[in-house]
């Protein structure tokens, strides 16, 4: 019991971990703001931020619950009592996954953008500290650093995937 409530806790908090780290990457690029000055609804920021969140709350339940979901009762249902209910409902869900795809598509590009926008001020603030010696190292360190993780994350599944 102890082992399972130690699991549990260790997943919570790196999961907690990972969802600051998404919200400190859209913070440092600062997207949200972007998009509310770009759209001038600069009013509702606050809802932005909030539908961020929920958004990688949601992101990342269903990609820990995701296999366990069971629509197969609903849809069951469903085909007893209405077929036409049937064909609207999947007619509704590739809208929403026609606008989902649409939506996440401009919103990687955005975030693409922020971030080479981002990257172009390294330089500056090298200048700005009198860092002179050393800023190729720093972005290949940077680099390396992020495809030793890649590469560990996506071999650890490969693993994972095959034993």
């Amino acid at each position: 019991m102890f082992k399972e409530f130690l699991l549990g806790f260790a997943g919570l908090c790196y999961g907690l971990l990972s969802a600051a780290g998404v919200f400190t990457v859209l913070v440092a690029v600062g997207l949200v703001p972007r998009f509310a000055g770009k759209t001038r609804t600069g009013r509702h920021v606050v809802l932005y931020e909030e539908m961020v969140i929920a958004g990688t709350i949601a992101g990342g339940a269903l990609s820990v619950f995701g296999e366990d979901w069971k629509p197969e009762l609903f849809f069951r249902w469903m085909e007893e009592h209405s077929p036409l209910l049937e064909k609207i409902w999947v007619a509704a869900g590739t809208l929403f996954l026609a606008a989902f795809g649409l939506f996440c598509g401009m919103f990687i590009g955005c975030l693409a953008l922020a971030i080479a926008e981002m990257l172009d001020s390294i330089p500056i603030f090298a200048r700005r500290i009198s860092f002179r010696h050393g800023i190729g190292l720093a972005v290949l360190s940077m680099a390396a650093g992020k495809l030793a993780g890649s590469l560990l994350y996506f071999l650890w599944e490969l693993y994972e995937t095959a034993a």
